[in-house]
């Protein structure tokens, strides 16, 4: 059946607020590339938003799966707990940057951030949170209320929770200083809400949706210190910046802070929907017995695949390997700007978390939205998967699985460089 075939099919059984944004359908993925129902050959540079990290099927993924899944899929965590759930929340504990720590399994990064209100209210008997403009932590009720994006996320959904505030994130590329941040923040004490009121500072160390911006150096640890300051949590947004994908397995390492939680998802268990928090075992204990968990919460086949990650992660040294990554990338980016230099604004990354911003005319308040849908859609006609993002929706982002073959990179690369170049003539 042809990709166009099952687009019809989709779109006639399936609600267009679920769209998809390539009209392709992926029925093999190994490590790097993919193939479609007609066989086309894809490289991806999106490992289904930073998911794929260990990249499509691994072999030693695909194994642990296949020997949990023989023994049992499901008992609920909740009910009757198995091994591997504890050993995985071990390793998680002792790998995150937060001493004295415990964890909570749930099935989704929105869902790990609703938990990590819940338990920041839980711990300070305080109501108010603090995210940022241009912050995306998920789609549900409350998530959507902590996002500083609308469209397509929050127009039509409202009204979302009280007692959420939004600050703007620091970006040097569109003039918005750390000092004006951190003025923004004293404001909504005065005006909005007193610090005594606040329970938790939400932030994304490099936001996702929003752009691919990474906060300034020593943004995190002021914030750090008006939370220390006020008895306010700060939680760390590592969804999409966590498991080597920055070039440190948390992109908070690299501010050299300790947060009180941590939210994490995404390249946890390499596909299977796995999430967790972790924090300061005196906060995370503050809920009583049965206030925290799900269902499906920490599936014992997601802890499999997850501790196989882990594993893969360490024995491929891809922490590092994302650095290489990001310097490849960049450096034949940094080549198309010298070229191109009224249309890419600007490059920046943190590590293998890499986003080129489109403008036009040389003017970074002027988004080059329709160059970057192109991008796009050509790109895949040409077998390569990209993604966008930011505010203004003229941010491609790059996010390869962290095994990419070296030459595989440097195909996809040639694919871009000829599409963005077919595209401007």
């Amino acid at each position: 059946m042809t990709n166009k075939e099952l687009q019809k099919r989709k779109n006639n059984i399936i609600a267009r607020g679920q769209g998809n944004l390539l009209p392709i359908f992926i029925k093999k993925g190994v490590n790097s590339e993919l193939w479609d129902e007609e066989d086309n050959r894809y490289i991806d540079f999106g490992a289904g938003i930073a998911v794929a990290n260990t990249g499509h099927s691994n072999p030693k993924v695909v194994e642990a799966v296949k020997e949990q899944v023989t023994n049992f899929s499901h008992t609920c965590v909740m009910v009757t707990p198995y091994k591997n759930s504890i050993e995985l929340a071990e390793k998680i504990v002792k790998k995150s940057p937060i001493k004295n720590a415990k964890s909570i399994f749930v099935t989704t990064g929105a869902e790990a951030v609703e938990n990590a209100i819940k338990i920041s209210r839980a711990a300070t008997n305080r109501p108010g949170i603090i995210a940022f403009n241009g912050g995306f932590h998920g789609r549900t009720n409350l998530c959507m209320g902590l996002t500083g994006k609308v469209a397509p996320y929050k127009n039509g959904y409202g009204p979302f929770p009280n007692d959420i505030y939004h600050a703007p994130y620091p970006i040097e590329y569109h003039g918005i200083s750390v000092d004006e941040s951190i003025k923004y923040l004293s404001n909504i004490f005065k005006v909005s809400i007193e610090p005594e009121k606040i329970a938790a500072i939400i932030i994304e160390p490099v936001q996702g949706e929003g752009g691919f911006y990474e906060a300034p150096k020593g943004f995190l640890q002021k914030l750090r210190d008006i939370c220390d300051q006020y008895g306010i949590l700060l939680i760390v947004d590592e969804i999409q910046t966590g498991f080597g994908r920055t070039g440190s397995f948390f992109a908070s390492e690299k501010h050299n802070i300790e947060p009180d939680l941590i939210t994490m998802a995404k390249g946890l268990a390499g596909g299977y929907p796995l999430a967790a928090v972790v924090g300061k075992s005196e906060i995370m204990d503050k809920p009583l017995p049965g206030g925290l968990g799900g269902t499906y919460a920490g599936s014992p086949v997601s802890c499999a695949a997850a501790l196989a990650v882990l594993d893969i992660i360490e024995e491929n040294n891809l922490v590092s390997r994302a650095i290489e990554i990001g310097e490849t990338v960049v450096n034949k980016l940094s080549q198309l700007q010298i070229k191109y230099p009224m249309i890419i604004g600007d490059i920046r990354n943190s590590g293998a978390m890499i986003a080129c911003e489109l403008i036009e005319n040389g003017n970074s308040e002027l988004p080059n939205t329709e160059l970057t849908k192109n991008m796009v859609s050509e790109a895949a006609k040409n077998g390569l998967i990209l993604l966008s993002c930011g505010a203004r929706g003229n941010v491609i982002r790059i996010l390869t699985p962290l095994t990419i073959e070296q030459h595989i990179l440097e195909e996809g690369l040639d694919i871009f460089e000829k599409t963005f170049i077919s595209l401007l003539n």
